[in-house]
């Protein structure tokens, strides 16, 4: 089997998802790298810049970057931590009551991205894509 062709593909996949994403959320004015964040505190409640970095596996600048961007157009809000250095992060009254709204366009995303898979074989690539550890080093 050719890995590279099989990870080209997964890669070719998911950039055209992630596109899909972002044309969904222009009329929030949010990326889907933004909306990464706020599915991740919508889940978490309140997280410090440095788990979210570390939880989704991206730079400590440019989550940083993202989310001064997002605190100025209002999505969250960043507090001071334990020292001054650190700063926690939470969702805003908007983020929270848009949260529904935002998540219904990712819905349809999600099925339309979806549909041509049974719901066995959604459960099965969801078992591969947990299965597939990059704590290991590789990445």
């Amino acid at each position: 089997m050719d890995t590279s062709h099989l990870l080209h593909l997964y890669n070719q996949k998911l950039r055209l998802f992630q596109n899909e994403l972002n044309e969904q959320l222009k009329p929030f004015g949010l990326f889907h790298s933004q909306w990464t964040i706020l599915y991740t505190l919508f889940q978490k409640e309140e997280m410090t810049q440095t788990e979210i970095w570390q939880y989704l596996k991206v730079e400590a600048p440019t989550i940083t970057r993202t989310l001064v961007r997002m605190e100025k157009n209002g999505w969250v809000n960043r507090s001071i931590g334990q020292d001054k250095r650190e700063r926690i992060v939470t969702l805003t009254n908007k983020a929270k009551s848009t949260y529904p709204e935002i998540m219904k366009q990712i819905k349809g995303t999600e099925v339309q991205f979806l549909q041509n898979l049974s719901q066995q074989e959604r459960q099965q690539f969801q078992q591969l894509l947990e299965k597939l550890s990059l704590e290991r080093g590789i990445i």
